[in-house]
């Protein structure tokens, strides 16, 4: 495609101004101090030279919430006095360079395990180890400490105290990842909940602990900054999905509407994938959902401006193809070649 109309318009989603209609995918690096959690000026120049670039967007990596909350050695936080303060060098790099940029904020439940989080036991939903090694890790997962009811009152606070804190650093808003079978997802899927109190039960009941989440972002920074993050497929187990996709992006949407909130992301491996007959993630999603749409999944260029002209999409996520290539859109509008990306050189852990 000569011609990209859509994906290099401007768009306004909530409380983002946007130079154009793309984002940046979060992406973990494990850049950032592993101890502290505190980013450095590596970050700093990661997020500026993607802004300068001139992508609408920039999600990052996922921003752990608590020192329990973390799931990969060097990854950031923003639950300290010095971790805040560190993320204001990167919200001032990006905006100096014209962009907007959303913390996407991030528990990882039981998909940790104790060396990296200070001793302490992983929590989630219900005591069932997930299966496999924690990714750059390469050790099982362990099993996790079943949430009481006042834990789960504390960790809502912590997800609200965490998107207050990206207000504080600077950030534009906040993206909750509700997706890929970190906490939020645990507490959504009836594999890793087996609750029998108010937060399990069948999928709509199993959606209370996100929709108190939600609400509870959404008390402390506004519906126009708050984004919502949601997939079928999981970290540990990709080729999960949901048995009926329809009905389930319907349950889904139902329950967004309930909290308010404007913004969703369904998250796909592969935008092009039926999750019903004839119908993406995205067309069910556009079919049940009348706000506004991120959309992301090993897009193209030209795979995004036929989505966003389609009309399934708001805005179009791109993930690899920006680590390999920080002057993608560049790229994309002079028709240069990419750089592709290559797994042992741009190493990176899709959020």
């Amino acid at each position: 495609m000569s011609e990209y109309k859509k994906l290099f318009e401007p768009v306004k989603l909530g409380a983002f101004d946007l130079r154009s209609r793309t984002a940046m995918a979060p992406m973990t690096r494990s850049f950032s101090d592993d101890d502290t959690g505190v980013v450095n000026d590596q970050v700093v120049e990661y997020y500026r030279k993607r802004a300068a670039d001139g992508i609408g967007l920039i999600i990052t990596e996922g921003v752990v919430i608590s020192s329990r909350a973390k799931g990969n050695p060097g990854v950031p936080g923003i639950f300290t006095k010095e971790q805040v303060e560190a993320w204001k060098k990167v919200t001032d790099a990006v905006h100096e360079e014209g962009g907007s940029i959303a913390a996407q904020i991030w528990h990882v439940g039981r998909l940790s395990h104790p060396e990296l989080i200070k001793g302490q036991t992983p929590e989630a939903p219900s005591a069932i180890a997930a299966e496999g090694l924690v990714p750059r890790f390469r050790k099982p997962y362990a099993e996790p400490h079943e949430l009481s009811v006042e834990d789960i009152e504390r960790l809502i606070g912590e997800y609200a105290e965490a998107a207050r804190n990206a207000i504080e650093a600077g950030f534009d808003g906040v993206e909750i990842h509700g997706a890929h079978g970190y906490l939020i997802d645990q507490f959504n899927s009836e594999a890793s909940n087996k609750r029998t109190d108010e937060y399990g039960g069948d999928l709509r009941q199993r959606l209370t602990f996100m929709k108190r989440v939600i609400s509870a972002v959404i008390e402390a920074i506004g519906a126009d900054r708050t984004i919502i993050r949601f997939s079928a497929h999981k970290v540990d187990d990709p080729g999960y999905r949901w048995a009926d996709g329809d009905e389930a992006v319907k349950i889904f949407t139902d329950a967004f509407r309930e909290t308010g909130v404007k913004i969703i992301h369904p998250s796909a491996l592969d935008a092009q994938e039926e999750f019903a007959p004839g119908a993406t993630l995205y067309d069910l999603s556009r079919k049940h959902w009348d706000g506004f749409i991120i959309g992301v999944g090993s897009l193209t260029a030209d795979q995004a401006e036929a989505a966003l002209e389609k009309g399934v999409m708001d805005v179009a996520a791109f993930g690899r193809p920006l680590i390999s290539n920080p002057d993608f859109l560049h790229k994309v509008k002079s028709g240069a070649p990419l750089e592709e990306y290559e797994a042992k050189k741009h190493l990176v852990v899709l959020n």
